[in-house]
C-alpha cells in the first residue's frame, strides 16, 4: 500500500480527511473565532465519560490562558444560520463553557459522518482518553454504520486488526465485568480472562477475589485456568471432584521460561497462546475467535 493512501495515528488527525476542495458552505482548514453558543457536541463522539477532576483542572487553565489549541468543527447550515458540530476537542469545549468564554478558536472542516467518528476516535486514542468499552463501541459503530471490515477499521485508526478484534469481544461481557472495567477496578486483560468462566456466579466470585487481592492479569489467568481445570475434574469424577489434570500443573514444572515463551508467541501471533510441557515434549494451544483471526495466524505461520 502506498504512503499516500495509508491512514493511521502516525499521520495525525489530518490524515483522516482528504485535503481536497471542501463542499459548498465548508471552509477547509480556516482558523476562525466561533461563538461558543453556536457549537454542538459531536453526535458520533465515542467518549461518554469525562473525568470531573481533569475537567476542573483544564477549566482553570482555560480561564487563565484561554483556549490555546483550537477546536475542529463542521459547519452545518440551518434555517436560523450557521451552527457547528464538534469533530474534535469536546473536552476543551466543555472547559471553555465552564470558564465563561464567549468565543473559541476553531478550524472549520468539511467531514462526512464517518469521518467525524474516525476523527473523534483517533483523537481520543492519541490522548489515551477512551476506556476499553468506549473504544470497542466506536469500532462497532464504524463496522455496523459504515459497513467497514475489522481490517479497514484497524487501518484507519492505526491499530493491529487483532487489537480491534480483541476490543470488540469486550462488548460481549456481562454487565458485572463491564461495570468493573468502567470503574477501573480491573483492566480489559482481567475481563478477557474472566470471560472464559461460563457460570455467572463463579465468574462474579472470581471477580471479587481479583479486585480484593489486587491480582495482576497473569494471576487472574492462572486463577481462571485452575478453576476451569477443577470444573473439568469434577465433571469426570462426579461431585467429589479430583485434582486438576496433570497437563495444567505441568505448565511450570522445571520450565521457568514458560511464561516468557508464551508471551513471545502471543506477541508474534497476536492471540492467546498456551504452552504445556511434559517429560516427552508438550503441546502449544493457539486460540482464535473468528475466521479472520484464523487467516491471520495461518499467514504468519505458513506465509
Amino acid at each position: 500500500m502506498s504512503t499516500a493512501t495509508k491512514h493511521g495515528l502516525g499521520r495525525g488527525l489530518g490524515a483522516l480527511i482528504p485535503q481536497k476542495p471542501a463542499p459548498e458552505g465548508a471552509f477547509q482548514n480556516s482558523l476562525r473565532q466561533i461563538p461558543i453558543a453556536h457549537i454542538e457536541p459531536n453526535p458520533k463522539q465515542p467518549r461518554k465519560q469525562f473525568a470531573a477532576g481533569a475537567l476542573d483542572e483544564l477549566t482553570v487553565s482555560v480561564r487563565e490562558h484561554g483556549l490555546i489549541q483550537p477546536l475542529v468543527l463542521k459547519e452545518v447550515q440551518t434555517p436560523y444560520g450557521s451552527r457547528y458540530q464538534l469533530i474534535a476537542g469536546e473536552r476543551r469545549w466543555r472547559a471553555a463553557q465552564r470558564a465563561g468564554l464567549d468565543t473559541v478558536p476553531a478550524i472549520i472542516k468539511g467531514a462526512t459522518p464517518q469521518q467525524m467518528l474516525e476523527l473523534a476516535l483517533v483523537e481520543n486514542i492519541q490522548r489515551a482518553e477512551l476506556n476499553a468499552l468506549e473504544e470497542a463501541e466506536a469500532y462497532l459503530s464504524l463496522i455496523q454504520e459504515f459497513e467497514l471490515t475489522q481490517d479497514q477499521v484497524a487501518q484507519k485508526v492505526g491499530k493491529d486488526r487483532t487489537t480491534v478484534s480483541n476490543a470488540l469481544r469486550l462488548l460481549k461481557m456481562p454487565d458485572t465485568l463491564k461495570e468493573a472495567v468502567l470503574n477501573l477496578a480491573i483492566r480489559e486483560g482481567h475481563a478477557r480472562a474472566l470471560m472464559q468462566i461460563a457460570d455467572a456466579n463463579i465468574q462474579t466470585a472470581l471477580l471479587k477475589q481479583v479486585v480484593e487481592h489486587g491480582m495482576s492479569v497473569r494471576q487472574t489467568e492462572e486463577l481462571v485456568r485452575r478453576t476451569i481445570a477443577g470444573q473439568n475434574g469434577q465433571a469426570k469424577t462426579g461431585k467429589g471432584g479430583s485434582t486438576p489434570p496433570r497437563a495444567a500443573a505441568a505448565r511450570h514444572e522445571g520450565a521457568p521460561d514458560t511464561h516468557s515463551l508464551e508471551e513471545d508467541l502471543r506477541r508474534a501471533l497476536g492471540t492467546k497462546v498456551e504452552l504445556y510441557r511434559s517429560q516427552r515434549g508438550g503441546k502449544i494451544i493457539i486460540e482464535f475467535y473468528s475466521d479472520e483471526e484464523l487467516e491471520t495466524i495461518y499467514q504468519k505461520l505458513v506465509g
